[in-house]
């Protein structure tokens, strides 16, 4: 099973996200994208470890090269987010580069082997707002690895105000 998570910022999609992994007994991993800087970024990622090996999740650190995460078959897996994944490997080296093909068939060979997968992203180009030519180029590739991801995802949840609500399959679970 495929679960998309999307939402603004703040409203509820990685605490679904978690609840959604937290019911299975499989083994659980958390595919961190994050790649901190400064000391507050370092603080915040502390305490999701914390969290997150409470709860008995082994978390795999992959700013970049999604594809090659170590995830055993049958494993469930939480992607903590496409955006920052889509930052890191857009913009590299002073370049901008395309990163939906990257992202999208990385997540295509976890699923294959995942008998959970649950993937978090953000509604970054919801605002209508116009931005630098380099950040639109962003919220340009986040639509289209967004879209790719959503044709092949069995569930596509939006969160608004901590609210799941099924864009596409069923709301597996609610935020109680």
């Amino acid at each position: 099973m495929i679960t998309l998570v999307t939402g603004g910022t703040k409203c509820g999609k990685s605490a679904y996200a978690e609840k959604l992994i937290d019911r299975l007994s499989c083994p659980k991993y958390y595919i961190a994208t994050s790649n901190p800087v400064g000391d507050e970024a370092q603080e915040i990622i502390a305490r999701n470890m914390e969290m997150r090996t409470q709860k008995k999740y082994i978390t795999l650190d992959c700013p970049r090269d999604i594809a090659y995460a170590d995830i055993p078959v049958g494993s469930a897996v939480l992607v903590e987010y496409i955006g920052k994944l889509c930052a890191n490997e857009m913009y590299v080296d002073g370049k901008i580069l395309r990163a939906a093909d990257k992202i999208v068939s990385g997540l295509q060979l976890i699923a294959a082997k995942a008998s959970e997968l649950v993937i978090v992203t953000n509604a970054v180009g919801n605002d209508g707002i116009s931005y630098s030519p380099d950040l639109m180029e962003y919220i340009k590739e986040m639509g289209r690895i967004d879209r790719r991801l959503a044709e092949f995802s069995d569930n596509v949840i939006e969160c608004v105000y901590g609210i799941p609500i099924a864009l596409k399959g069923s709301v597996i679970c609610t935020n109680d």
